[in-house]
């Protein structure tokens, strides 16, 4: 997620798509968020989305390091009304609307962890691999009217590893209906301590082995960032999205030895083809 990355993604948010808007005339996704991926183009049923995403990104939480990611993108969806069950790498959950102005969403989700080789420079020697590990997520959306232009959101994600809560601002832009334009949202993060330690901690025996300053850390505020979701159809069948990620950590975070930044950033780009 740096300058170059940036700079790739203003020109394709700012390039001539405005013919795209034909692809989805009449067809109404469950919220009209490039955020919420709705391949169902408003009908009952299967639908499918694949495709490839290019991300450039921190290493891992609190990392000095930048790196190209390449991962598959889209998901398998099947449409019932207002409700979308789905799976989407490693999730699989449903979401569902209600009365116009609440998206709720609940998903099971894997959860990678940390290795030590994520780091080329071998800031993480020493520390071990944090615990991989089976998350939930729950999310409820509430849009201020019926159109989406601007919503609240909040979600928890608790699991094996701990809890983490975040609570967002969004507006979105743009007056399509079938989920592309653009969106930028304020999120503010909070996590437990086991949470706060798994991420940035370091444990007498992993002090021993790094030789990095032991580190305990408390619960509490996390972080403040931003949000940027970009999504439109080139045609009948391809999308392009993007997305800018900033987190700026928050307290005791900025005094570990493992947050070398004081911040974590992310930009991704790519292509989904819609079956």
């Amino acid at each position: 997620m740096k300058k170059l990355s940036v700079l790739l993604l203003a020109m394709f948010i700012h390039a001539p798509f405005h013919q795209a808007a034909l692809a989805q005339d009449g067809k109404t996704a469950l919220v009209p968020l490039p955020s919420v991926e709705d391949f169902t183009k408003g009908e009952d049923g299967w639908a499918f989305g694949l495709g490839l995403g290019v991300e450039y990104e921190s290493a891992y939480e609190g990392s000095d390091e930048f790196g190209v990611e390449v991962d598959p993108a889209g998901a398998v969806q099947w449409r019932s009304g207002d409700d979308i069950f789905y799976w989407a790498g490693e999730a699989l959950g449903w979401r569902g609307l209600r009365s116009d102005i609440w998206l709720f969403d609940a998903a099971i989700a894997f959860e990678e962890g940390r290795e030590e080789a994520d780091s080329d420079d071998g800031r993480l020697d020493g520390l071990g691999d944090t615990e991989e590990g089976i998350e939930v997520v729950l999310q409820a959306r509430r849009a201020f009217d019926a159109d989406w232009r601007y919503w609240l959101d909040g979600r928890l994600v608790t699991g094996e590893n701990g809890n983490l809560g975040l609570f967002s601002l969004g507006r979105r832009f743009g007056d399509q209906n079938d989920g592309s334009g653009s969106e930028i949202a304020v999120v503010a993060v909070y996590h437990d301590s086991e949470r706060a330690n798994r991420d940035f901690g370091i444990n007498a025996e992993q002090a021993a082995a790094s030789g990095l300053s032991e580190t305990v850390l408390g619960g509490g505020f996390r972080s403040i960032g931003f949000h940027y979701n970009y999504r439109q159809y080139l045609n009948q069948s391809w999308q392009i999205f993007g997305e800018v990620l900033y987190e700026h950590y928050i307290g005791d975070i900025q005094d570990s030895p493992i947050a070398r930044n004081n911040y974590e950033a992310e930009v991704g780009v790519g292509f989904i083809y819609v079956f």
